[in-house]
């Protein structure tokens, strides 16, 4: 055992404390996560007009800040990105994470000296985590290599703009510079495919430990890399043990990926932003991902179901049940302020708080009135394919609502990399565990208003070519799960 590896494991220990400390004192550490934030911004523009001086309390707070999303929130944006001061927090950011947006186009979400150094700690606290529960340290002398967007900033009134995996990029800690790869060169490629074609070049040979990103993208690498070995992944690096990933949910891509691997790895599951670092995986053992209270963050929620009325009511982390659907609504030492980031969460814990990432608050399909969630077609389709040779590439689901004939139904778009012996038995089997789930759904079908799911053969490298085609191929670009129409599927279908 080297002795990177042993001061790592007296690291991690000393954060799973520290972690302990304010996970064990949740409403306490949200509370004054809450006053510090309204403390130090009481002076800005939108601390003043929203009468922050008056706040002592998250009831307060609720009363005098209204839930805003970014079109809502742009008219500050705006100003801070004409480089006003003091606007949404004190000062100046010290980043902008540039990101892709709705109807105003680019979205420029503030990072400041105090929000920025939680998104480098949350990453790093993972791992510590892993570290502390396993006791596996030995990856950290080997290669690590984060697929991500490109480090290269522009600028804007005096400010630094780019993705945020790009800022991030800048912070990487000097004791991981030597084992950090790809190369600052390559990382700086802007075309996904020409960027991934050099990371295979330059990672071959290399003793890669731990591999991070979003699946979807880090399926791209692997599938080139054996197409080069003429071997699974875990044989060309016989010391691969732990993958990072966030974004969406592994599962539908674990059978994949242990194929391609050719064994199990471990792996780690993180829930950041731009507009925060939200949650961690803190145990191999436990469903879900710890919540970080006290990360500059004042978390509310928003009951799913409620979202869309007049005055829907806001909880506190004191208040949250298990299992429930939230929006998650929050409060940020960046100046994001009553935010809806448009996740929705539940909670598999409340001790500790740890959430799943359960969807999208506008990806959903209700054509019908069956609010069907993202949680719930990955959970059907992982449920479908236990115990079969099945594997998934991607998917997407969509209603068609006016079908050439018979009933309406929900459309599922799948690349498969393993194609199922029969199609009508995975598609009932789907149809089963999605009508287990969704009880409004279980409802149409059996009242005849819906027919059972139909799958779509999508064509090999369908959804890569579809992304390509809309610019967001690669980086931190995911495809939707579902949606409430066809406007993805329709362009789908045309590749």
């Amino acid at each position: 055992m080297s002795i990177k590896s042993v001061a790592a494991k007296l690291f991690a220990l000393k954060i799973y404390k520290k972690t302990q400390a304010w996970a064990n004192n949740p409403v306490e550490t949200q509370n004054k996560v809450l006053q510090q934030l309204i403390k130090e911004a009481k002076g800005t523009e939108f601390g003043i007009d929203h009468h922050f001086h008056t706040i002592k309390s998250s009831a307060d707070f609720a009363v005098k800040v209204p839930i805003r999303d970014y079109e809502e929130l742009k008219p500050y944006v705006d100003k801070v990105v004409k480089g006003e001061e003091n606007i949404l927090w004190k000062g100046k950011p010290l980043y902008f994470a540039k990101t892709s947006g709705t109807t105003s186009g680019a979205k420029y979400i503030p990072l400041t000296k105090e929000s920025m150094p939680f998104h480098i700690e949350a990453a790093r606290n993972a791992i510590l985590h892993y570290i502390h529960e396993t006791g596996k340290a030995d990856f950290i002398d080997g290669k690590m290599i984060f697929l991500q967007g490109s480090p290269i900033l522009e600028e804007k009134y005096g400010i630094k703009l780019g993705r945020l995996s790009g800022i991030v990029a800048h912070f990487v800690p000097k004791y991981l510079q030597k084992n950090r790869m790809p190369s600052w060169e390559t990382n700086c490629i802007e075309d996904w495919e020409t960027k991934v074609n050099a990371i295979v070049e330059e990672t071959f040979n290399e003793n890669m430990t731990v591999i991070s990103g979003i699946p979807s993208w880090v399926q791209m690498y692997f599938e080139k890399l054996q197409q080069k070995g003429g071997k699974p992944v875990g044989e060309i690096f016989k010391n691969f043990n732990l993958f990072i990933y966030g974004g969406v949910n592994y599962e539908p891509y674990r059978a994949k990926f242990e194929n391609l691997i050719g064994r199990k790895v471990d792996s780690i599951e993180l829930f950041p932003a731009s507009e925060g670092f939200f949650a961690y995986q803190d145990s191999q053992k436990e469903k879900g991902m710890l919540l970080l209270l006290n990360a500059g963050i004042f978390y509310e929620f928003i009951k799913s179901d409620e979202f869309y009325a007049e005055k829907p009511r806001r909880y506190t982390i004191g208040e949250v049940e298990l299992g429930v659907n939230y929006v998650l609504i929050i409060s940020t030492n960046a100046g994001l302020w009553g935010y809806n980031i448009g996740d929705t969460v539940q909670f598999t814990s409340l001790k500790p708080y740890r959430v799943i990432v359960s969807g999208r608050i506008k990806h959903y399909i209700s054509a019908f009135g069956e609010h069907v969630i993202g949680k719930e077609v990955e959970s059907a389709l992982q449920e479908a394919i236990i115990g079969t040779t099945i594997r998934i590439n991607e998917f997407t689901v969509a209603p068609q609502i006016t079908p050439t004939e018979g009933l309406p139904y929900h459309e599922w778009f799948i690349e498969f990399e393993n194609e199922p012996e029969d199609s009508a038995t995975f598609a009932e089997a789907i149809d089963n565990a999605m009508r287990k789930q969704n009880v409004y759904y279980d409802d149409l079908i059996v009242g005849h208003v819906l027919r059972k799911v139909v799958i779509t053969k999508v064509a090999k490298n369908g959804f890569q070519d579809y992304m390509k085609s809309i610019g967001k191929l690669g980086g931190q670009n995911k495809i939707p799960r579902l949606s409430n129409d066809r406007s993805i599927v329709d362009l789908l279908n045309k590749k």
